[in-house]
């Protein structure tokens, strides 16, 4: 668990210093929910797996694990990380429902790209999660955290 945590502060640290949206929304969102690393892997069916930590104000306060499977036109492997920054009470009140938080199925979730991350201000933003993915290695076309569940964990 002090792992964990340790690599998504610094995961949450690095995406700050090169997006400065991200950085902005660091002090105004209710909580922030890191996913350090998550492996993709597919060859026509493919998968993904992270495991993460939901941080308050800098405090590890609770983990999570990030699945998602997929289908179709698809081969190679990747790395890649994604933080999701909730905004509201309500929606951080989603992540856990008894089956688990389904991006893509209840709080809107924009996923935000390099352009937006440079250009926006938090004046302008209105919805209830922001999700940013940095770091990716590897080649693998179709990259999104739109399908994909997260469940609370008790990590070792």
């Amino acid at each position: 668990a002090a792992k964990l945590a340790s690599e998504s502060k610094a995961a949450l640290q690095q995406l700050s210093a090169s997006v400065p949206l991200a950085k902005e929304l660091t002090s105004k969102a209710i909580a922030i929910l890191v996913f350090p690393t998550v492996t993709k892997a597919g060859f026509g069916v493919g998968g993904q797996y992270g495991e993460g930590t939901l941080l308050k104000k800098g405090t590890a306060v609770a983990y999570y694990k990030t699945t998602g499977a997929s289908f179709g036109l698809q081969a190679g492997g990747q790395k890649y990380g994604y933080a999701m920054f909730f905004m509201s009470a309500e929606a951080l009140s989603q992540l856990d429902k008894a089956n688990g938080f389904e991006v893509g199925v209840g709080p809107s979730v924009v996923v935000v790209d390099e352009g937006m991350g440079k250009s926006t201000t938090t004046n302008t933003l209105r919805d209830d999660v922001y999700a940013f993915i940095f770091g990716q290695k590897g080649l693998m076309a179709g990259l999104g955290v739109q399908g994909n569940k997260i469940k609370k964990i008790t990590p070792k």
